[in-house]
């Protein structure tokens, strides 16, 4: 089976993909096990399908939530106004302290929406929430949830126990990933790979992570061409 068996260096890319930290592209794929570059990311889609981490487990504790923009520059436009988001999708995300992260893309940048994603995600009992200063994630306290906030424009990285470092190094690498390795990826399919990241992150301090990717891949649904490029 082309996702498990390994091939002339001796590495499947179902475990080149959870043991490199920033991941790797379908082009490396493709030279690794001398196969076509369609073939290659048709596999490395059908590896992220398999690992996608469907979990009811809340977090709890500590969180930083953070948003960032990802994407590419628009040729021949500058960084004005309203350019700079026009091909750049807004994702959210959240990481408990010395725990677990949960990511995803967001079409909406209303209270609603950035409160629903918290809130879907965090455990009633949630101790402190940290985010930027941004109105948007205001009111998402209540009677035993804190929330306190870190003023970026103003250099307020490191406040005691009040900063976002963790979300912030997280972005870092995301964005290393989305520089470094893949390149190009394209907003339908992003999800997929913050999905990729949120599996290697979740997993950082397991052992056994290619033994628990494995058994994802075998017992996983197979994911068809034609739906994965389907508009």
């Amino acid at each position: 089976m082309i996702l498990i068996y390994p091939y002339r260096n001796g590495l499947p890319p179902s475990y080149m993909m959870v043991e490199s930290r920033k991941g790797v592209s379908a082009n490396q794929i493709k030279r690794t096990i001398q196969v076509s570059y369609k073939t290659a990311w048709y596999l490395c889609h059908r590896i992220r399908a398999a690992i996608t981490e469907a979990t009811s487990r809340k977090l709890k504790g500590t969180v930083e939530v953070d948003e960032t923009w990802i994407g590419g520059k628009l040729k021949g436009q500058g960084r004005g106004k309203g350019n700079y988001k026009k091909n750049k999708s807004l994702v959210i995300g959240i990481i408990e302290r010395n725990g677990d992260i949960r990511l995803k893309t967001i079409k909406n940048t209303d209270r609603k929406t950035f409160h629903k994603f918290i809130k879907d995600h965090t455990a009633a009992d949630t101790e402190l929430i940290i985010t930027d200063e941004w109105e948007t994630y205001k009111g998402i306290e209540d009677h035993d949830t804190k929330h306190e906030s870190v003023n970026h424009s103003k250099d307020e990285w490191i406040g005691g126990n009040i900063h976002a470092n963790g979300i912030e190094n997280l972005w870092d690498l995301l964005k290393r990933s989305v520089m470094g390795t893949y390149h190009h990826l394209s907003a339908k399919h992003l999800d997929a790979y913050l999905d990729e990241l949120e599996w290697r992150f979740n997993n950082r301090q397991n052992s056994y992570l290619f033994r628990d990717t494995l058994k994802k891949l075998i017992s996983s649904g197979n994911l068809e061409y034609q739906k994965l490029i389907a508009s």
